[in-house]
């Protein structure tokens, strides 16, 4: 795996190629060793999309059970909330649903009417004091999710949410060890996104919430049209690894998706082959 930020791997020849693309890569097993598998500009803090539900997440499952949240509470999206793209409660003939299935929907398809609605629920102002809590920065979700985004509005933020790779492992050490409610992993382990890093385990996207061929994947993805970014645990055994590939590049500068996902798709077969291994190589 490179250790040079904006380079990406020519696996047909050993060679390199130039990119514009901006990486930030922590790959750790949570062993207790503080062995770190792969690096690449750990603490470059980039747009991640998606991946900043995770701390509301968090938040609505802390809340749930401490019983400050019934789960079976119901809540219903505002019209000045409403939003598609990705998601189904959007395209369903329900308007209200329980803060539970709320979660589910976010874990399982990254779901952005529930994510605007549990926003609205919990704040976002609790969200950012439950990450300064269990100090995520530079991980942080800034807004919500919304059909146009111009910030010069006030309250509008430039970008949905930011994190290095290394906060974003710092979360997933919390998520593993039990700091963070353990129903998170529930719904995430829904996740029908598996076309990053999690495409090299060979998993069946809409049915792995059991491990399968010897693996266990609980992860999030954020997709933007110039942001990939694919969070886990990975388990085989006794064995879990935490992993953290985030991608940014300059649209103006053309498409870097298919090279992102390429790269990405690498990185997983080589954590695949360090869950049996015992580590992954550091150079391809």
């Amino acid at each position: 795996m490179s250790q040079t930020a904006g380079r990406v791997d020519r696996s047909a020849s050993g060679g390199r190629i130039e990119t514009k693309v901006t990486w930030s890569i922590h790959i750790e097993p949570l062993d207790g060793s503080g062995e770190v598998w792969a690096r690449e500009a750990p603490d470059e803090v980039l747009r991640t999309a998606s991946v900043g539900k995770l701390i509301l997440l968090a938040l609505v499952a802390e809340r749930i059970a401490s019983g400050e949240q019934d789960p079976a509470e119901r809540i219903r999206w505002e019209q000045d909330e409403f939003v598609q793209d990705s998601g189904l409660w959007h395209a369903l003939g329900q308007r209200d649903l329980s803060v539970v299935d709320a979660c589910r929907l976010v874990g399982a398809v990254s779901d952005n009417l529930a994510t605007n609605v549990l926003l609205r629920h919990v704040g976002l102002d609790a969200v950012h004091t439950y990450a300064d809590r269990h100090q995520l920065a530079p991980m942080v979700l800034l807004d919500r999710i919304r059909n146009g985004r111009d910030p010069s509005q006030a309250g509008v933020a430039d970008t949905l949410s930011r994190a290095s790779a290394a906060s974003v492992v710092r979360y997933l050490k919390l998520l593993h060890d039990g700091t963070i409610d353990p129903m998170v992993k529930d719904w995430l382990v829904l996740g029908s996104d598996l076309s990053m890093v999690a495409s090299a385990f060979g998993l069946d996207p809409l049915a792995h919430a059991e491990e399968d061929r010897g693996v266990l994947l609980v992860n999030k993805t954020g997709t933007d049209s110039s942001v990939r970014a694919d969070v886990g645990l990975v388990s085989s055994g006794t064995r879990t690894i935490a992993y953290a590939v985030l991608a940014n590049w300059d649209r103006t500068q053309g498409d870097s998706r298919d090279e992102v996902l390429s790269r990405m798709r690498e990185i997983g077969d080589d954590i695949r082959t360090g869950l049996t291994a015992g580590r992954v190589a550091t150079e391809r």
